[in-house]
């Protein structure tokens, strides 16, 4: 029974390919997946199931009062501190992180048919904050989330943080609790290089816009649709696949998530420029203060250096070929 439960979950977890397999990749995504992994270097090792959800800790000591969430200020977040208060301590106990991520995003998070590993910017990330937690050589079990399944999974402790291209808003921040932003995004416009649709403006009127559901581009559409009709589907890869089978005329996401998709179908091009700030940050359990401080001295440490800083590394080698011309890190903003 257990070999056959290892080879279900590795059907699952099938290495995705780049262009057109892209069709695989959105299949399997749609399926919550499980995997323990250690660094690229070392072997990795597949469990069936999840760890046992933890004991509640005592709620920590409240966090400062902060004004009121709005557009300027909702990428504030608590200051830095490696203090180990009840979150990472209950992490370090159970020895092992475990992060809600994207699978199937190119350059982002995607499993590299090269090596069967997790790779991409947000994966580095994951490292960086597991190695300061748990050491040199931690445990890091990777979960699969759709995108609109982030909070839940981060309300019922399901994941410890959420690493997984998600924009800080006012709206999630009323339900959990984020980190300095590590990136800088905008919603834009993928489609056809031959549509005739233009940007995010009245060129999508009667046109099917594919976008993900508990997306930002979701509440933008809603909000604005220019005469189009919205499709919403649990990932945004899933969209890229309706546009390739002819079942949507365009996608509406992050220009970063867009440039990868882009980068693997090379008949769409971004259209028009961003219109909105997305800034990405690390999602927690609004109870874990003392995890969101503690992430947030991971990202200064990321962020030191400069040119030859982690976060710059990390950057040349999965994003600057599609996304070129970022100088540094957004620069973190502080509640308290």
């Amino acid at each position: 029974m257990r070999a056959r439960g290892l080879r279900n979950l590795r059907a699952v977890l099938a290495p995705v390919a780049s262009g057109m397999c892209v069709m695989a990749a959105a299949a399997a995504v749609l399926v919550p997946a499980l995997v323990h992994e250690t660094e690229p270097a070392g072997p990795v090792r597949h469990g069936a199931s999840a760890p046992a959800a933890p004991h509640r800790a005592p709620r920590p000591a409240a966090a400062p009062a902060a004004a009121k969430c709005t557009a300027q200020n909702a990428a504030e977040s608590l200051r830095p501190s490696s203090d180990d208060g009840a979150a990472v301590s209950r992490i370090k106990e159970k020895g092992q992180l475990v992060v809600g991520v994207d699978q199937n995003t190119y350059r982002w998070g995607y499993r590299d048919p090269a090596t069967g590993k997790l790779a991409g910017f947000d994966i580095d990330l994951v490292w960086a904050i597991a190695r300061d937690i748990l050491g040199p050589d931690p445990d890091v079990v990777f979960k699969a989330v759709p995108t609109a399944q982030r909070v839940p999974a981060l309300q019922r402790h399901t994941v410890d943080m959420v690493v997984r291209t998600m924009t800080i808003n006012c709206a999630r921040k009323a339900q959990v609790a984020f980190s300095t932003a590590y990136f800088q995004a905008g919603q834009q416009v993928l489609a056809p290089k031959a549509s005739k649709i233009k940007a995010f403006d009245d060129s999508l009127r009667g046109k099917r816009v594919c976008t993900a559901a508990g997306s930002t581009g979701e509440s933008e559409l809603r909000a604005q649709r220019h005469g189009a009709s919205v499709l919403a589907v649990p990932n945004q890869l899933d969209c890229l696949v309706r546009l390739q089978l002819g079942e949507a005329d365009a996608v509406l996401t992050d220009n970063a998530l867009a440039a990868a998709q882009a980068a693997q179908d090379p008949t769409v091009e971004l259209k028009g420029r961003p219109f909105t700030d997305e800034p990405y940050g690390v999602a927690m359990n609004q109870d874990d203060t003392d995890l969101v401080r503690r992430v947030n001295k991971v990202l200064d440490d990321y962020r030191d250096g400069g040119s030859d800083s982690l976060w710059m590394r990390s950057y040349r080698k999965w994003l600057r070929a599609d996304l070129p011309g970022i100088s540094g890190p957004p620069s973190p903003e502080y509640s308290d």
